[in-house]
């Protein structure tokens, strides 16, 4: 008993060593592929997809925007806007008492009129943040009278793909490595805050990390982060998460803020930012993670910058998470972990069906938990490295099963070749046997030993129908008219001459009766670029231009067929001296001519002859069609 549990378990063992081996290698590979950035593109890709699927959420009342659009370009008359016209919609908004202003707009060349009316509201309000772009290339510095803890960076950093999806807080000046500048959504949150009394801090559990009562920004805290590696953040960043919703901000006008067409509640102690929301700015950047009806994968500038401000403050106020992720070795250990319930679901069952529905199963899961971090906890987890795998594993498992369907015709074949052979065994041996042990000792009469070999020829023919239909397969045989069976694993022209042979005694064509010289020729060729199915056409071209012959070249003496190479093209052609081509219409023949010399990427033509007679050709490359 013991050593029979004992067999099991090590049958089992070996039977999940030789199972997983294989799954291991696809586990390690993916992990390598990771680990060299190589579904850096998969993983951001579900990463928008997962933050593009997040239920709707609530407008965001404590951040508006003032978007001068086309409308606004067209009110004023002026593009750029005049500094002057700036500066009578910054004391409009100043008399609604917001509590920040974010001037996204580049001030350091002056748009006249009202240059000094700009210039003296911004030196008479310090609530007022402007903007300059600090990383190459293209700096541009910010209005010379505001000084620099007004003053935002508004440099923002793609991905791989084009895209964007984090956020630059702070950064080294480039100039003087020793001064560190805001940007301008970290500006904004500093004067909403400071309004409270409240400062910011140095995280606790991070010292590099932004503390806000008590909490600390989750940021992107080394190169290797979620689904990023080796990326160089360039200081302190945050991970975008958008506010899902078609409306996420309450968007105003530069007329409807100087004709005085708002309410004053929306604008009372909240952050505003003013910036360009128009084509023609082209202040643009690409994302897949937000509903963006009138910009498909595009976001403005200024909508980007308010997202940010709006993630920091949601989290310090109404906890909304932030995204974060793993430290790198849990990652790791999920990807592993998840790589061998792969395993185990393959395993697990012999039913084809079952493996394919668990496998799904596990893959919805698998997202299922992927979109539950990303949504209630903010936590990104990867996703993409064993859905790979999934599919990876699905696939070699169907290229497994092939191979196992492959293997078990094989041994099909070998099975029938075995009982062929004990047929030939127990009959045809016998009676020839019986025959020869007869006519040694010449004791029955002849008649009788004909009988027997008579009996014989046709047990011999009848197994041997019996050997190409079962062991060759139907794909693997083509039957001619004339009841001929041939094996098209043959060579191509052995194949050639039996069907010219064959349709040629056929009698029930009147005008093969009527040949007088009869000539064939068939170059050996390379057919092994050739697919079964090929083969079989190409023989049937042969018959039916040899029937067509019999059936319609009235007044034949000759013909001639022919295979053979005329540079690099196999041609092979049939050629009569009858009455030629009476009508120019297409039988069914002929289109099944034409569309196999195009499988073939060869050519098909059929043509009378000057002074009588008909030239059916086809002609390929042999070896260039595939």
């Amino acid at each position: 008993m013991v050593r029979r549990i004992w067999s099991r378990i090590c049958k089992e063992a070996e039977l999940w060593l030789r199972a997983t081996s294989p799954g291991i290698i696809v586990l390690v590979g993916v992990i390598l592929i990771r680990i060299i950035g190589g579904l850096q593109p998969l993983e951001w890709m579900f990463l928008d997809t997962m933050l593009h699927l997040r239920p709707k959420e609530q407008i965001e009342e404590r951040v508006v925007i003032v978007g001068i659009d086309e409308e606004d370009i067209k009110y004023v008359g002026q593009y750029p806007i005049p500094d002057g016209k700036i500066a009578e919609l910054l004391t409009k908004l100043l008399s609604l008492k917001p509590r920040a202003i974010g001037l996204d707009l580049f001030k350091n060349v002056p748009v006249n009129p009202g240059s000094k009316q700009l210039t003296q509201v911004l030196q008479e309000n310090n609530n007022i943040i402007g903007i300059e772009k600090i990383l190459p290339p293209g700096e541009i510095p910010a209005h010379k009278s505001l000084p620099p803890e007004q003053v935002g960076f508004v440099d923002l950093r793609n991905d791989g793909d084009i895209k964007f999806r984090r956020y630059l807080l702070f950064t080294s000046d480039p100039k003087n490595k020793q001064n560190d500048k805001y940007s301008l959504g970290l500006q904004l949150v500093i004067q909403y805050f400071s309004a409270e009394g409240t400062e910011l801090e140095t995280g606790i559990n991070d010292e590099d990390a932004i503390l806000i009562r008590g909490k600390e920004l989750p940021r992107i805290n080394n190169s290797n982060f979620g689904g990023y590696v080796n990326v160089d953040h360039g200081g302190l960043s945050i991970l975008m998460n958008f506010r899902n919703t078609d409306k996420p901000f309450r968007i105003l006008s530069l007329r409807d803020i100087v004709n005085g067409k708002v309410n004053p509640k929306w604008l009372r102690n909240r952050i505003v930012i003013v910036g360009n929301r128009n084509s023609s700015a082209g202040d643009v950047f690409y994302t897949s993670a937000l509903p963006t009806p009138k910009l498909e994968g595009q976001i403005y500038g200024i909508d980007y910058h308010a997202h940010a401000v709006s993630e920091i403050i949601s989290y310090v106020i109404d906890n909304r998470p932030m995204l974060n992720s793993w430290v790198d070795i849990w990652e790791y250990l999920w990807i592993i972990i998840w790589g061998f319930v792969a395993i185990a679901l393959v395993r697990m069952s012999e039913s084809v069906w079952l493996k394919l529905f668990s496998v799904c199963v596990a893959g919805i899961v698998l997202l299922g938990c992927g979109y539950t971090m990303l949504w209630l906890w903010g936590i990104w987890i990867p996703v993409a490295p064993n859905l790979l795998i999934f599919g990876v594993g699905l696939i070699s498992f169907l290229f497994y099963q092939y191979d196992r369907f492959l293997r078990g015709q094989i041994e099909e074949r070998l099975n029938t070749i075995k009982y062929t052979f004990n047929l030939i065994h127990n009959g045809p041996l016998q009676t020839l046997a019986y025959g020869l042990r007869h006519m040694r000792v010449q004791d029955v009469p002849l008649e009788e030993l004909i009988e027997q070999f008579e009996k014989l020829d046709q047990e011999i023919r009848a197994i041997g129908d019996f050997l190409q239909l079962e062991a060759l397969g139907e794909k693997e045989i083509l039957r001619l008219g004339s009841g001929l069976i041939l094996d098209l694993n043959r060579p191509l022209h052995y194949l050639l001459y039996e069907v010219y042979s064959s349709t040629l005694e056929r009698k029930d064509f009147e005008y093969f009766k009527t040949l007088k010289v009869k000539i064939r020729n068939f170059d050996p060729i390379d057919d092994k670029k050739l697919t079964k199915n090929q083969k079989r056409g190409i023989c049937l071209f042969l018959e039916e231009a040899l029937c067509n012959i019999g059936k319609h070249a009235q007044g034949v003496k000759r013909i001639q067929a022919s295979g053979e190479y005329i540079g690099n093209q196999y041609k092979l052609w049939v050629k009569d001296n009858g009455c030629g081509i009476k009508s120019k219409l297409e039988n069914k023949g002929t289109k099944h001519c034409k569309i196999l010399a195009k499988q073939l990427k060869g050519e098909f033509k059929r043509e009378s002859l000057f002074p009588k007679g008909t030239i059916c050709e086809l002609s390929w490359i042999p070896m260039k069609q595939f």
